[in-house]
């Protein structure tokens, strides 16, 4: 039988607040159990807040010893990490799909349904990704937010290519920064606040008919701009 490791050879709990990135499991079986975990962290989270979750409460409720938790995750800060890749990569891959019906509409109906398909996303399982993402607010969501964005912008681009009169637009690249990042900023300070003075339906109308209006201001000026000789 191998000789028992010494105590002072042994490697140390690692404290639950100390962050960490989580382990890519490889083999199916670890997949179901790195899914089992990220998804008990949601349920928890919704439950019970970020604060008072622990890794014995994600352990609980995924179904497995505390113990395997940790040969994924080194704390709880890594299940919160994974939590929030998962987040952003659903919200992708519930937007892109839409691409193709997206570039058709004008750009305020665009806006509105890809608003409309958040607010649903958000909703189900009984609101289990807004209540994470309520709290997923306190501890830099926003830093995960890239893919949204870059798909997004991805968006505009195509609605310009299949709108060609959008063209004479000015300042493309510029504006739709503005707009996209001003409107991911106004969602998630809406989401953010457990009592918000609007409710979501008048934020994602706001939202589109403000783009709408600078587009058909944008159209305006630009048809009745001299020609350049």
């Amino acid at each position: 039988m191998p000789k028992p490791t010494p105590p002072e050879n042994r490697t140390p709990p690692l404290p639950e607040s100390r962050p960490s990135m989580p382990r890519k499991p490889q083999q199916r079986r670890s997949r179901a159990t790195f899914d089992a975990i990220v998804e008990a962290g949601f349920i928890c989270v919704a439950e019970r807040g970020i604060e008072a979750t622990t890794t014995r409460h994600i352990a609980e409720i995924a179904g497995i010893g505390v113990g395997s938790l940790y040969e994924y995750f080194r704390n709880k800060e890594a299940v919160f990490d994974a939590m929030n890749q998962r987040f952003v990569s659903d919200v992708v891959a519930m937007l892109q799909p839409l691409m193709p019906e997206l570039v058709r509409l004008s750009i305020g109906d665009a806006i509105k349904l890809m608003l409309d398909n958040f607010g649903d996303f958000l909703n189900r399982n009984n609101q289990r990704y807004l209540k994470c993402a309520r709290q997923a607010m306190r501890v830099e969501l926003k830093n995960y937010m890239e893919p949204i964005t870059r798909l997004l912008m991805e968006i505009v681009m195509q609605h310009v290519l299949h709108n060609p009169e959008h063209m004479r637009l000015r300042r493309i690249p510029a504006m739709s920064y503005i707009f996209i990042n001003g409107g991911i900023y106004s969602v998630v300070q809406h989401l953010s606040d457990p009592n918000p003075v609007i409710s979501y339906e008048e934020l994602s109308q706001g939202i589109a008919d403000m783009v709408s209006h600078y587009v058909a201001q944008e159209l305006l000026l630009t048809a009745n701009a001299p020609t350049p000789t």
